[in-house]
């Protein structure tokens, strides 16, 4: 199996920054796109940001120029930096990885974390 660890979450205020890793970990073959998702309440989950394996990014145009996505492929690690947070940032964070396993080389599946809480004060 494939497990996904998030880590970095917390309570910040306006206009301050947190980072937020996720790490791959089972028995992982190859990791094509790796990306962040949000849900705020009553809301529905959103793409965040995407990064592929060569390092193309796509971004929300809420979060373009304030966050950065970035990835360490030799550790199958998946990092967003959030900068300027705002109120409207407030959801729970995670993180998905296209993985093909060992047992399957050939098939990608996505697998998701468990999310990470970011809240915002204003």
């Amino acid at each position: 199996q494939v497990q996904l660890v998030e880590s970095g979450g917390g309570l910040v205020q306006a206009g301050g920054s947190v980072r937020l890793s996720c790490a791959a970990s089972g028995s992982i073959f190859s990791i094509n796109a790796m990306a962040w998702y949000r849900q705020a309440p009553g809301k529905q989950r959103e793409l965040v940001a995407s990064t592929s394996s060569g390092g193309r990014t796509i971004y929300a145009d809420s979060v373009k120029g304030r966050f950065t996505i970035s990835r360490d492929n030799a550790k199958n690690t998946v990092y967003l930096q959030m900068n300027s947070l705002k109120p409207e940032d407030t959801a729970v964070y995670y993180c998905t990885a296209d993985v093909a396993m060992e047992v399957t080389r050939s098939t990608f599946n996505m697998f998701w974390g468990q999310g990470t809480q970011v809240t915002v004060s204003s």
